[in-house]
């Protein structure tokens, strides 16, 4: 009889390991570091984004036609029943808005270097507040929209501009469209590629397996031609 094995040190014994168990991963809490992260790069940039609506108010309002309007002694009418001021003032403000949208997500690309959901919302998100600020604020600095006290102030048979208006409220998307467009484009282009999928626990013996199968076969010489063709024009040796 042989005396049973005691561990060396008087160390407790090592536990089998099964080839099917895993080692559980360490996923922290509900969010790690790195979506707090992006999370809060993804506020600021929205922040940011929407303060720039203040620039396109400023240019709605330089650019936009105005509509021209004006009053009798009792009523206000427009000096030009033809005109297309009020289509072209919606007009300026969607090409301002879109390009606004492929600027501002253009210089956050290039910053970034890399996209994301979280970037993704946030550049909409910051599109949509920033098209509704530059509208407020272009209202803001138009003229006034007391049109019945403007008409008081400039007399009868005087003409004045009437208050700058977005008729078409559809247009507030075009800032969110051409960043998400952008973004789209500039990923597809310039963006980093896509990691490769891991592969799972239980595959990882049987890729092991196969590339050591391989190396293997890499390492084998190969037969000359001139030789091989020699052994098999060789007649077999009497036995």
């Amino acid at each position: 009889m042989t005396a049973p094995l005691t561990p060396r040190d008087n160390q407790p014994p090592e536990e089998p390991r099964h080839p099917e168990a895993a080692p559980a991963a360490d996923h922290g809490g509900p969010v790690g570091p790195e979506p707090a992260r992006e999370l809060r790069e993804g506020a600021l940039i929205a922040l940011l984004v929407a303060a720039t609506g203040v620039l396109l108010g400023l240019l709605w309002n330089w650019l936009a036609p105005h509509v021209p309007l004006i009053a009798d002694t009792r009523n206000v009418y427009l000096k030009n029943t033809e005109g297309e001021e009020s289509i072209g003032a919606d007009g300026t403000f969607l090409l301002l808005a879109f390009a606004f949208g492929v600027l501002t997500t253009a210089a956050v690309f290039l910053f970034r270097r890399r996209g994301g959901i979280p970037l993704v919302v946030a550049l909409v998100v910051g599109g949509l507040l920033g098209a509704t600020l530059g509208w407020l604020t272009g209202m803001w600095l138009g003229p006034t929209p007391d049109v019945a006290e403007h008409a008081k102030q400039v007399g009868p048979g005087v003409a004045f501009d009437g208050p700058l208006r977005l008729q078409a409220k559809g247009a507030l998307l075009a800032w969110p469209i051409g960043a998400m467009l952008t973004q789209l484009v500039l990923s597809a282009l310039f963006g980093p590629p896509d990691p490769e999928p891991e592969v799972p626990y239980w595959l990882q013996g049987q890729q092991g397996q196969q590339e050591q199968q391989q190396g293997q076969q890499e390492q084998q010489p190969e037969v000359p031609q001139w030789l091989r063709e020699n052994h098999e024009q060789r007649p077999p040796s009497e036995g």
